[in-house]
């Protein structure tokens, strides 16, 4: 079985395209997309082995990828790692600002060190990771750029400090497609909801009650798929969202226009694209029927 994507398998023929967290989640998912698509992928993460795991999925299914394990944090090794790849690929074409990550608290209790350290790996670390594929390669060839936010348009209680560093990054997005449309660069965004993705069971206590009713404040009232995600991040790098720059999609099933003035049913009208073959349901969701 192969991924099963809506795309032309050649899309990106040719191409090099990087994507940072590509270790699991999100991430994973979008590196086989764009493998099945013809790119070459080149994976970042900070866990050699999750690495190692997808870069051996995607070559069993017939795919090129390379990786690399970096922090994206770390400013001169970001600018090395990415010197490395264009080394050996000779040009960067696209890159997916995926990784991040946060816990969850109020804000009363987050210390100065725990909010740096969110806003370091959901901001600071897609700056670096954009500025040094511009510098290097995009400002002479041009390409593409996606950056990951959140579900954070009416705030992100306990999650103040993602949600906080995400809103940065949209601004960024803004800012980098202003500054690099006479580069030839796009730079866009997409803000996912709430997404059954691995990344769910990283989260204990309080949240492992919350994640199985989250439906409930959906319109849709189902969580999103992985690859409903990749699809959107796939089509803005691709030459069909060519006229396509500052923007964010949300993909959220509606959740942002959630409101009490119109309740809404229970319901299966929307069913899930399920194109990514290698998908495993986070564990918290599963042997349940609130997905």
């Amino acid at each position: 079985m192969a991924y099963r994507s809506v795309f032309r398998p050649d899309l990106f023929a040719g191409q090099t395209i990087v994507v940072t967290g590509g270790g699991s989640g999100l991430g994973r998912c979008m590196a086989h997309e764009l493998a099945s698509l013809g790119a070459h992928t080149g994976l970042i993460g900070r866990t050699l082995e999750k690495l190692e795991a997808v870069a051996a999925e995607i070559t069993e299914d017939g795919g090129e990828c390379s990786f690399h394990s970096q922090d994206i944090r770390d400013e001169s090794g970001v600018a090395a790692t990415v010197k490395t790849i264009i080394k050996d690929r000779g040009r960067i074409h696209g890159l997916v600002n995926n990784a991040g990550g946060q816990f969850p608290a109020p804000l009363a209790a987050i210390s100065k060190n725990g909010f740096d350290a969110v806003v370091s790996s959901n901001l600071t670390g897609g700056f670096l990771m954009s500025r040094e594929v511009f510098t290097q390669s995009m400002a002479d060839h041009g390409g593409a750029i996606v950056n990951m936010l959140a579900d954070m348009w009416r705030g992100m209680p306990m999650m103040g400090h993602s949600g906080a560093a995400r809103s940065g990054m949209e601004n960024l997005t803004r800012t980098a497609a202003l500054e690099w449309a006479v580069a030839g660069v796009r730079v866009n965004a997409v803000a996912p909801g709430f997404v059954a993705s691995s990344g769910m069971d990283t989260y204990k206590g309080r949240m492992n009650e919350v994640f199985p009713k989250l439906r409930h404040q959906i319109p849709l009232k189902r969580l999103g798929r992985e690859a409903e995600v990749s699809s959107a991040v796939s089509w803005l790098l691709s030459e069909g969202a060519s006229y396509v720059t500052g923007v964010t999609i949300r993909i959220d099933g509606a959740t942002m226009q959630m409101s009490p003035l119109l309740p809404i049913p229970d319901h299966n009208a929307s069913q899930p694209y399920d194109g990514f073959h290698r998908a495993d349901l986070p564990n918290i969701l599963k042997d349940t029927d609130n997905k």
